[in-house]
């Protein structure tokens, strides 16, 4: 598998210029797939502007001087996705990864308090030895539960010390979301009405200004009002 993919075939969704050079280095496999996700050396390089060239991210990530979820950087071309937490100690500087009203990903300015936790999709489950309920997450992380108590499609939020769950917003009427991807991929949105189809299609999400989607494109950012510090929006 080549290391590198050609700019013009980029996501879109980077947001980098697309004819600046020809080559943009491409993402090891990871947690995030490479549609959904920024390869670790284009965040620093072209999103922060902690460096100027891939050489100069590899010396960066070397010297562990960048840590993702609260552990250090291993690869300057690891995956950086959805919610990721990017943090730079030297600088006290802090991040969530995010997506801009247009779907462009985008690095938004934390606190080091909202750095501490991370929300994280339950996009299925699975019952193991001993009677515990796997949880199997969207950033690739799995959680083991006594009890069966959350749906696909909620929304956990994780302390990324411990790793224990701190809060659960599930995917009901009057929640606060994002959408994820598709067409109206950045787009913060209130739920509306879930609903269930009983068939071989994908279940609908409702919005309250009368769009919808499907589930997988729908990531619950909180109860009635968002638990993260949102992009700005653009004019």
């Amino acid at each position: 598998m080549s290391g590198h993919m050609k700019r013009l075939t980029s996501p879109v969704s980077w947001g980098i210029g697309r004819k600046a050079h020809v080559w943009v280095t491409k993402q090891d496999p990871g947690a995030h797939p490479v549609s959904a996700s920024v390869p670790a050396v284009v965040v620093l390089r072209d999103y922060l502007g902690v460096c100027d060239t891939a050489r100069e991210a590899r010396r960066i990530v070397g010297n562990r001087d960048v840590l993702v979820d609260g552990k250090p950087l291993k690869s300057y071309k690891a995956p950086i996705g959805l919610m990721d937490v990017v943090s730079i100690p030297k600088t006290k500087s802090n991040y969530r990864m995010l997506l801009t009203d247009k779907g462009k990903f985008t690095l938004v300015p934390i606190s080091e308090k909202e750095a501490a936790w991370k929300l994280c999709r339950i996009e299925g489950k699975t019952k193991v030895r001993g009677g515990k309920i796997q949880l199997n997450l969207h950033d690739g992380r799995n959680i083991l539960l006594d009890a069966n108590a959350h749906s696909t499609g909620d929304v956990l939020k994780i302390d990324l010390a411990d790793q224990k769950v701190i809060k659960a917003f599930p995917m009901e009427e009057g929640a606060s979301a994002m959408v994820c991807s598709g067409k109206q991929a950045g787009k913060p949105v209130t739920v509306k009405e879930y609903v269930v189809v009983r068939g071989p299609g994908a279940n609908v999400v409702r919005f309250e200004d009368g769009t919808e989607t499907v589930k997988r494109n729908v990531f619950v950012i909180g109860a009635k009002k968002a638990e993260i510090t949102l992009p700005e929006v653009s004019e």
